[in-house]
């Protein structure tokens, strides 16, 4: 009786445990179960319930694509039906973890605590972060500072701040900036401690402006000046240093009340112009390298922290250099001189043309006034042309001196009979070695005709010609080819109220007077009204000759024969 009476109890108590178990598992929960099988698309789970439960084995690979469990393995998982066709419970590990993870990030959102997470892509207004459920990251919250490209920031792990839960929803918000913050000020409370004028610390580059780059000492910035960069002269700062560069710096100045710090990298090392004089002298050949290209010269480092500049007038007697970077390049090295050392402005000026004779002070040598040269127009100009006289000298042929009697205004008129690379003869002018000027004439090849003019066209000549231009103070005849008189207004024998242009016409032939001539400004006054004015007296003086008065001494001769 007692074995039967025993034999009951258990069975009694296992149903018992067996009924709780089945009541424990429900629709909606979490339970733990093992893992009894493993097929080609199933997990199975054994959850202490009548029948086995099945879970999708896709959900038990991770990133890598390899399973995480195996036969034996305790499991979480969450029930998501308790009958299905085959009688089996359907299962959701996936699930399960989800709602693990919204409890632990519910925690955390209680106590400030941190979240680790990936960011998987890009959505509107921020960020999809996979913190073991879908999170999102305003844009606003990625960084301290705003960026254009969130793309960047793809498949990278960061901790954010939990800022806001809506589990109804779904909905989580995370912050990464809010970190960075935190993570700064703690860093600048500590950077205050130590920070004064004279004190050497490390920081690192954080943006590169044209006048010089922030460094970030720690949770605070200070500005690095280009000129407080090195002891040698740099365009931009980027020559020296480089976003994320770490590098020793020293406190120059620091305004406790508007926070602003300055910095030198300079004033870590000696100054190397201090004692310049010792090595450099006025008139000294040196050697360096190029290291910066300008428009208006090169500079050559001589040694560390000194540099001389070359400017493009001293690179060359001969040569304009208009594009240094056309005939140097960095790193290049060269040999020049040294024509000045001012160590007050710390300045020194190098030339490289110095080293070799100045071919302008014997150019009269080679080239005497008088000389006819032939060489091929370098450039034409609307003041005249250049023309090479020898190797690397040019010759200018103002407009002036192109003709005795064509007038050329600009470099339009000249191109009429000259064009570059042309070859043409000139006669050497005058020479200006100071100012490396070369004068040259084409019109001196020959004789001036205006020297022969005054023979020809004598005061009160009378001459015919066609007008050839019409202007406010008179009119222009041309007596032969290239010489032209004018006519003054005044000397038109016009009515002051009279138009020129109705009693003139370009072309129409007149006759006219010389009245003055100029060889000098090779200039021809003629005039109609002093012909108008001689014909008045020539008639005058007929007519006196033919009708003559009597004269007093007649009248009484005649009276005193009466």
């Amino acid at each position: 009786m007692e074995g039967t009476t025993g034999s009951k109890s258990f069975a009694e108590a296992f149903e018992k445990q067996i009924a709780q178990d089945i009541e424990n598992i429900r629709r909606g929960k979490i339970v733990k179960g093992t893992v009894v099988e493993i097929d080609h698309d199933f997990v199975h789970v054994d959850v202490k319930y009548k029948s086995l439960g099945v879970v999708p084995k896709e959900q038990f690979y991770n990133i890598d694509g390899k399973l995480t469990t195996k036969v034996g393995d305790v499991v979480d998982v969450f029930v998501l039906s308790l009958e299905s066709d085959n009688d089996q419970i359907l299962l959701s590990h996936e699930r399960a973890n989800q709602l693990r993870i919204w409890k632990e990030v519910e925690d955390k959102f209680t106590d400030g605590g941190i979240v680790t997470g990936k960011v998987q892509h890009k959505v509107k207004g921020g960020l999809q972060v996979d913190i073991g459920i879908p999170a999102f990251l305003p844009g606003s919250q990625v960084d301290l500072k705003p960026h254009k490209n969130l793309d960047k920031f793809t498949g990278k792990v960061f901790d954010f701040k939990v800022l806001k839960i809506t589990k109804e929803k779904g909905n989580i918000v995370v912050s990464r900036r809010s970190l960075l913050v935190s993570e700064r000020e703690e860093l600048r409370s500590e950077t205050l401690k130590v920070l004064s004028e004279g004190v050497v610390m490390e920081g690192t580059v954080k943006n590169i402006t044209d006048y010089g780059a922030f460094i970030d000492l720690g949770g605070m910035d200070g500005l690095l000046h280009i000129t407080d960069i090195c002891w040698g002269h740099i365009e931009h700062p980027a020559e020296k240093l480089s976003v994320g560069q770490k590098l020793a710096v020293v406190v120059l100045s620091y305004d406790k009340e508007k926070e602003r710090v300055s910095l030198g990298v300079k004033q870590l090392t000696e100054d190397p112009w201090k004692d310049i004089s010792d090595t450099f002298a006025k008139g000294q050949t040196v050697k360096g390298e190029v290291v910066n290209i300008t428009d208006f010269g090169v500079y050559v480092e001589l040694s560390d922290g000194i540099e001389g500049l070359v400017h493009v007038d001293d690179m060359s007697w001969t040569k304009k250099v208009r594009n240094p970077g056309k005939s140097y390049a960095k790193g290049q090295e060269i040999e020049a001189l040294i024509t000045n050392l001012d160590t007050e402005e710390r300045k020194l000026s190098l030339s490289i043309k110095h080293l070799g004779e100045n071919p302008w002070t014997t150019l009269a040598e080679r080239l005497p006034i008088g000389t006819k040269i032939t060489g091929k127009v370098r450039s034409i100009m609307d003041f005249g042309i250049f023309v090479s006289a020898e190797e690397g000298i040019d010759g200018l042929v103002h407009l002036s001196d192109f003709s005795w009697t064509e007038k050329y205004k600009d470099a339009n008129d000249i191109k009429k009979n000259y064009k570059k690379g042309q070859d043409i003869e000139a006669i050497v002018l005058d020479i200006d070695p100071a100012e490396e000027r070369l004068s040259l004439g084409v019109k001196q090849l020959t004789e001036d005709p205006w020297k022969e003019i005054i023979q020809r066209y004598p005061v009160g000549t009378k001459v015919k010609g066609p007008v050839t231009a019409l202007v406010d103070f008179g009119v222009f005849v041309q007596l032969e080819d290239g010489i032209d008189g004018l006519i003054h207004r005044s000397e038109l024998g016009l009515a002051k109220d009279a138009n020129v242009e109705e009693a003139f016409a370009v072309g129409k032939e007149i006759e006219c007077e010389v009245v003055t001539v100029d060889p000098t400004e090779h200039q021809i006054g003629l005039s109609m009204r002093s012909i108008k004015r001689r014909e008045r007296r020539d008639a005058i003086s007929s007519f006196n000759d033919e009708v003559s008065a009597p004269t007093f001494g007649d009248l009484i001769k005649e009276k005193m024969d009466n």
